[in-house]
């Protein structure tokens, strides 16, 4: 195990690059002390950790044209685009269940960031069990607008991407010196401003809680600010980065099976790339726990 940490951006179906890269990790047992995994990024740590190859690929892939799994008309009759009993019951506990034992012997620490709703504050919720701890996992994928909130321990919850979108600098406060970040959005990509719209339907969606307007109508500053605070860490060796090479034809929620596995595919293929120098870069942070 490496003694470095591992951060999983988000992005919707953009993550079946993750899944790419981190299948590649797996073919190369490697293990990272910390995960932390944001949105999709925290569904895909899920099948890491369990070390499930392909699982997280197929998870986004074989169900894609299931109304059952994600669709508008989920959304208008639960409340969640993705619908929840399929996606965080019957598919994990029934038709491609975790391999729990698995994921029991992983000895490092795995969070889910979350945003609170009420402070507007990102928190880490450690996942300690892939069924007891579900609830982290969907509450760091919960969109505004596209899910229900998500109660856990009593506090309410919504996607960490919000508060948080590459939670590297709450990995290196936690310690680690070294980060593999994996980012979903292409080199050179800025955020945009959020769309009018959008925002006016946020700030009536979440009137009781402002803070969730408040953090949208900033998000694309919050978001370009910690890509330049990222790129200062990989200056001064603090973080390595594994990113498209070039703009996806994946959108958020994509429906086209062939352009997510083709995606997944250049994942895969660009983990291999940068494997040699991953290695270098990780050096001797390593010890026998796992």
């Amino acid at each position: 195990m490496y003694q470095a940490g591992l951060v999983l951006e988000g992005g919707g179906m953009k993550g079946l690059y993750t899944a790419g890269v981190l299948d590649f990790f797996l073919d190369k047992g490697l293990s990272f002390s910390s995960v932390y995994g944001v949105s999709a990024g925290a569904c895909t740590m899920c099948s890491f950790l369990s070390k499930q190859k392909g699982r997280a690929r197929d998870v986004n892939t074989d169900y894609l044209y299931d109304k059952m799994y994600c669709s508008f008309e989920s959304l208008l009759l639960t409340g969640d685009l993705f619908n929840v009993d399929m996606c965080y019951h019957l598919i994990p506990d029934y038709l491609y269940p975790f391999d729990h034992e698995a994921y029991h012997e992983y000895q490092g620490k795995a969070y889910s960031v979350v945003t609170n709703i009420e402070t507007g504050q990102a928190e880490y919720l450690k996942v300690q069990d892939l069924k007891k701890d579900i609830d982290m996992i969907r509450a760091s994928a919960s969109l505004p607008l596209m899910a229900r909130n998500v109660n856990v321990g009593g506090r309410l919850y919504l996607d960490g991407g919000i508060a948080d979108p590459i939670p590297i600098a709450k990995s290196i406060l936690d310690g680690n010196r070294k980060n593999i970040v994996i980012l979903t959005k292409e080199e050179g990509y800025v955020r945009k401003p959020t769309d009018r719209l959008s925002l006016a339907l946020i700030k009536a969606r979440y009137f009781k809680y402002p803070k969730i307007y408040e953090l949208m109508a900033e998000r694309h500053e919050n978001y370009n600010e910690t890509m330049d605070y990222l790129y200062r860490q990989v200056e001064n060796g603090q973080a390595y980065v594994i990113r498209p090479a070039h703009p996806s034809k994946v959108h958020r929620i994509e429906k086209n099976r062939d352009n997510l596995l083709a995606l997944y595919k250049e994942g895969y293929d660009e983990a291999a790339a940068h494997y040699e120098s991953v290695m270098a870069y990780l050096g001797k942070e390593s010890d026998n726990n796992g």
